[in-house]
């Protein structure tokens, strides 16, 4: 294995997310300087040359080495931005068809065995959607009323309809601030297929795993692939693909893999998620890599120190991975950054990519440019003793 780094390919998979990449790159630029200020090393970030895929290289001095990286983002915003363009009809039947895969499969009531956090932030978008119709009704009803007492006998019910369009549009339009459209598009596409990729991602899917294939026969010391939230499932059965095909040489560079504030539950549990519990179960016994899988319980939004492999039931019996562990929020975190964070929950969610005024031994930006493979780096820690790896999934059964 290779102790030190001198240059590395890190692949960027994010979750469900119809903004621009670039956006990544300055959350990089901006939290990579801070952590560097806190924790005494140097840091600097420049555009890389091209767009396809979108990225930017980096040079690090840490420890007294010097570390150049390449930082893809492997983007799928568009087909994101595609399932959300949908009328809110659409969006209303979306929500009543996705509540009823769940409910039916029983895989609500099993996820809810494993945090409540992910699970009522799966149910906020459905409760809100339906106070925004009742609040709609209750006001044309009103308007109805008054119309037809003091204006026109009858006149009112023919302006209800329009106001319950007008209120409902207005909802929409303000849904930055209360994510109701956005947390429902985003449930609504994991649970459309029951658990299976759409078309069109299992393309994109592909198209990911050749770069990463790339990268792997290039003269980098360690390919080091990222999958945040959603992008966490999305990067296990890329990763397992290529594994399957032999592409990770032993005499290449070190494969690396971090999973951060994953869902994984939330896709294996569903009933046709056949083939994702197929590639859980082999990245979990693969020599090829090195899986570490970083939550926190402070994140409402991920399945904090739930074993995405245990709890989907499909453990191999020589089970290598993830190593899973805590980025500890409420240590590596000071009460002054906590209090600021307070009730901004997709914040603390994106908390992993960001600096730690207090850092314990997560540090993205060493992960990703310091001159450390992630199986070095990690070798000798241990997982979280609160960890989740207990079977709770009631579909288990993998493709043949």
């Amino acid at each position: 294995m290779n102790s030190n780094v001198r240059r590395r390919h890190v692949f960027y998979i994010p979750g469900y997310d119809p903004f621009p990449a670039r956006r990544y790159r300055e959350l990089y630029r901006v939290e990579g300087e801070d952590q560097a200020d806190i924790s005494g090393y140097e840091i600097s970030l420049k555009g890389k040359p091209g767009a396809d895929p979108f990225g930017w290289q980096v040079k690090a001095d840490i420890n007294g080495q010097s570390v150049e990286t390449d930082i893809d983002v492997l983007v799928w915003s568009d087909i994101v931005r595609g399932s959300m363009e949908t009328g809110i009809t659409r969006t209303y039947w979306e929500a009543i068809k996705t509540a009823w895969i769940y409910i039916r499969s029983g895989s609500l009531r099993r996820l809810m065995r494993l945090r409540k956090g992910p699970v009522v932030a799966a149910l906020y978008p459905i409760g809100m959607l339906f106070l925004q119709a009742l609040l709609a009704i209750t006001v044309a009803w009103s308007v109805a009323v008054v119309a037809s007492e003091y204006v026109y006998p009858g006149i009112g019910w023919v302006v209800a309809l329009p106001a319950i369009i007008l209120i409902l549009r207005w909802f929409r339009k303000h849904d930055r601030k209360l994510f109701a459209y956005y947390l429902m598009h985003d449930y609504a596409f994991t649970a459309a297929f029951k658990g299976a990729n759409p078309p069109e991602l299992d393309a994109r899917l592909q198209e990911f795993r050749k770069i990463i294939v790339a990268a792997l026969a290039s003269d980098v010391d360690e390919v080091l692939v990222v999958g945040h939230s959603s992008g966490a499932h999305l990067a296990v059965s890329v990763l397992a693909q290529l594994i399957r095909e032999g592409r990770a040489q032993k005499n290449g560079p070190e494969l690396g893999f971090l999973s951060l504030g994953q869902v994984i539950p939330m896709v294996s549990f569903l009933p046709k998620a056949f083939r994702l519990r197929t590639d859980l179960h082999e990245l979990a016994q693969s020599d090829a890599l090195t899986w570490v899988d970083v939550s926190a319980p402070g994140d409402g939004c991920s399945f904090a120190l739930c074993d995405p492999v245990s709890v989907s039931g499909v453990s191999p019996e020589n089970k290598r991975w993830p190593l899973v562990f805590s980025a500890a929020f409420s240590n590596s975190l000071s009460a002054e950054r906590l209090k600021s964070l307070r009730h901004r929950y997709f914040r603390l969610h994106f908390q992993y990519l960001c600096a730690f005024d207090q850092p314990l031994d997560y540090d993205y930006f060493q992960i990703t440019a310091g001159p450390l493979t992630l199986a070095d780096r990690y070798r000798k820690r241990a997982p979280s003793k609160s960890r989740i790896d207990v079977s709770v999934s009631g579909y288990t059964s993998m493709l043949a």
